[in-house]
């Protein structure tokens, strides 16, 4: 009987065992580093952010048991699917091909791009003005602008003075005539006090009368320009427009980083963090940074710098991203079917809207 008693005990050991063990092997192990807006560390050791929510529901309607393992960084999450020591990874990884050959990548559920950031620059159309007049670049062109005036006053005194010594005089008081003819002309004020009879001096009237029209009208625009608003705001449209900005800054290790490599851009500064780098565009340390625009715009709003920094409304690259699994998983076409599921539901553009990720 005892033996009977031993026997049962031993074998109800080992069926409790295989059960835990079974158990264990069916809870799949969720691999995350903090992303915000998609991963978020909150108190204690819970999470949230847009990849949690999602993955979350899709846990439940699909009836998976989990567990989170959190990781410091990208390259560590990827380590440990490769060795299949995690079963997914719920951070948006870009797809490329290197990628789809070693793991298992899902439905893509958000498109990664790199926005460009600026220093807000909030300042009056006055104060620009006042900046612009006195600005080095105003005076080159005030004194580039006399030079030529001279040139002509200069060249017309010197044909007139023999032949219209009333109104062109010999000597330095001369010179002053031929310069105040030549500023009358350029600004079409036209006193009449001062005229050219000679046929040189009337072939040098009219090519400088031409010269000064295009001249003003020039002059014109580009003070107009610096009193429009879009004249406020740095002007960049591609990697090209980005080579003409000094201080250029970005994230390590990121899209941008890689980005600006392969465009042979060089880097004024990189930072460690989204968070430092927002902050020194803010400060107006650097003119443009370069990062994942979700990311950015998550932090703008949540660091209440709407008004110190500007993020432009246009992309320089575009990845799409999933879930990614150890290649051939068992459960990956049930969480990809339930991924497909819930990114159809209208719920998904309320979770985007709640994290500041705009629709694609």
């Amino acid at each position: 009987m005892r033996k009977m008693l031993a026997y049962i005990l031993t074998l109800s050991l080992l069926v409790l065992n295989s059960l835990q063990v079974f158990a264990q092997t069916d809870t799949l192990t969720v691999g995350i580093y903090q992303n915000p807006p998609f991963v978020i560390k909150s108190e204690g050791n819970n999470f949230e952010g847009l990849s949690i929510e999602l993955w979350e529901n899709i846990a439940k309607s699909s009836k998976l048991n989990f567990k989170y393992e959190l990781h410091s960084d990208f390259i560590s999450i990827l380590k440990k699917l490769e060795y299949k020591e995690i079963d997914i990874t719920i951070n948006p990884m870009d797809v490329n091909d290197l990628r789809v050959e070693k793991f298992d990548m899902t439905q893509p559920y958000s498109i990664s791009s790199i926005g460009v950031a600026i220093p807000y620059l909030n300042r009056s159309t006055f104060s620009v003005f006042v900046s612009n007049i006195f600005s080095i670049e105003f005076f080159e062109i005030i004194l580039l602008l006399i030079f030529i005036i001279f040139v002509f006053g200069f060249f017309l005194w010197l044909v007139e003075r023999k032949h219209n010594k009333f109104q062109f005089r010999p000597g330095l008081l001369g010179l002053f005539d031929g310069l105040w003819w030549s500023a009358v002309t350029m600004t079409t004020v036209g006193y009449g006090d001062k005229a050219p009879k000679t046929n040189q001096g009337k072939a040098i009237a009219i090519v400088w009368m031409f010269t000064a029209v295009i001249i003003i009208s020039s002059f014109t625009a580009g003070i107009a320009s610096t009193l429009t608003i879009s004249g406020l705001q740095t002007d960049i449209h591609n990697a090209e427009d980005i080579r003409l900005v000094e201080k250029i800054s970005t994230v390590g290790a990121s899209n941008g980083e890689v980005y600006l490599n392969q465009e042979g851009i060089s880097i004024n500064q990189t930072y460690a963090s989204p968070i430092l780098a927002l902050r020194a565009i803010a400060k107006k340390d650097n003119d443009v940074l370069l990062y994942d625009k979700s990311v950015l715009q998550y932090y703008i709003n949540r660091l209440s710098l709407n008004e110190k920094v500007k993020l432009l409304p246009f992309t320089l690259k575009e990845n799409y991203q999933s879930f990614m699994l150890p290649k051939n998983h068992k459960y990956f076409d049930k969480i990809n079917v339930g991924l497909m599921k819930e990114i159809q539901k209208d719920h998904w553009i309320d979770l985007q809207r709640k994290y500041d990720v705009q629709e694609k």
